[in-house]
């Protein structure tokens, strides 16, 4: 299939520096961010360039905080173009962005994703609730109704029912947007089912925001071992450590159901039927963030982003929910904001 080839003689994006740059100083659409959506948008590209006459776009990963980090640099062909992500964008983020000339941004929703917990194919099986990872990962317990800091070492000591086995997990660092997902939809949960966020504010007289800063607080003893890299350095950490259980996106142990073996999380097994249900209650929509004002610049920009979530590609049966993305329901939607090129408000 064969696209115009946009031209640049009437349009230019004014960098925050207040520099000039045109389409002739870059032709290939620049991608970074969320290693999560990284094999999504590997695949969108690599087709991307196969139907279209266009180079393919260069997709890095680095995580949803350093991709929207690069991304909210400025406007021009000195930065990038769209940033991934496993989670929306911040408020301080686009204010940072604002802050730096990047003022039209469109938010694309692709699809949805499971944020499941894995362990090497051949040990325990583990059927978890939130409470059990903020019992195990807490910096602070409740114990007998009194705050104090985490002191287990097995599963089995945090709930009786799960196996006695070390507690040693592999968890995302800071910079990915699944750490985010992960505080949020389990450790904090978990804090308020079992009770400890109501001890933490009675402990510190009250102060909400107090206790659920407590909840956040993840153990530095070694029990919990953050993971900057993707999800390649997770599998490879349970590989050398048995013992270990990872924190993945559902395409991911879907790719490796040879070397892992996945728990449930609140009696429901991880699936792309249970994601899209509603069912499973660890799920997260998948973004990109593009700069409008690069739209007509860089050539193919406008393209890539109608391609990438067309129904050939972010549809049922299509690519992208072949490899594990569960399709957005509200697809159509998506596709309408794209074609209007709508910008966040």
């Amino acid at each position: 299939m064969s696209m115009r080839i946009i031209t640049t003689s009437a349009l230019a994006i004014i960098a925050a520096s207040a520099t000039v740059a045109t389409a002739q100083s870059r032709d290939q659409i620049q991608v970074a961010g969320s290693s999560t959506v990284l094999p999504y948008a590997t695949i969108a590209s690599e087709a991307f360039a196969e139907n279209f006459d266009f180079p393919a776009p260069v997709v890095e990963g680095g995580g949803s905080s350093a991709g929207l980090k690069q991304f909210c640099e400025g406007v021009g062909e000195g930065t990038i173009d769209v940033a991934n992500a496993s989670r929306q964008i911040k408020d301080s983020e686009r204010e940072e962005c604002a802050a730096n000339g990047v003022a039209n941004i469109m938010e694309v929703r692709i699809g949805y994703d499971g944020i499941v917990f894995a362990s090497d194919i051949d040990g325990n099986d583990f059927v978890f609730t939130p409470t059990d990872w903020f019992m195990a990962l807490g910096k602070n317990v409740v114990v007998d109704g009194a705050v104090q800091e985490n002191t287990f070492t097995n599963w089995n000591e945090v709930n009786a029912d799960l196996p006695d086995q070390e507690i040693m997990a592999f968890i995302p660092g800071t910079k990915h947007g699944t750490r985010e997902v992960f505080e949020e939809k389990v450790i904090l949960q978990g804090c308020e089912d079992s009770g400890a966020m109501a001890a933490f504010a009675e402990a510190n007289g009250g102060d909400e925001d107090k206790a659920e800063e407590m909840c956040m607080e993840i153990r530095t003893d070694g029990k919990s071992v953050d993971i900057d890299g993707d999800y390649t350095e997770t599998l490879a950490r349970i590989d050398s450590a048995k013992n270990g259980i990872g924190v993945f996106g559902l395409s991911f142990y879907e790719n490796n159901t040879d070397k892992l073996k996945v728990a449930t999380m609140s009696g429901v097994t991880p699936s792309t039927e249970t994601i899209a249900s509603g069912e499973y209650p660890v799920s997260r929509p998948l973004f990109f963030y593009v700069k409008k004002d690069h739209i007509g610049v860089i050539p193919g920009l406008k393209e890539y982003t109608e391609f990438f979530v067309s129904d050939a590609m972010a549809g049922p049966g299509g690519p992208l929910s072949e490899y594990g993305l569960v399709p957005d329901p509200e697809l159509a939607a998506t596709q309408a904001a794209v074609a209007e090129e709508a910008v966040m408000q």
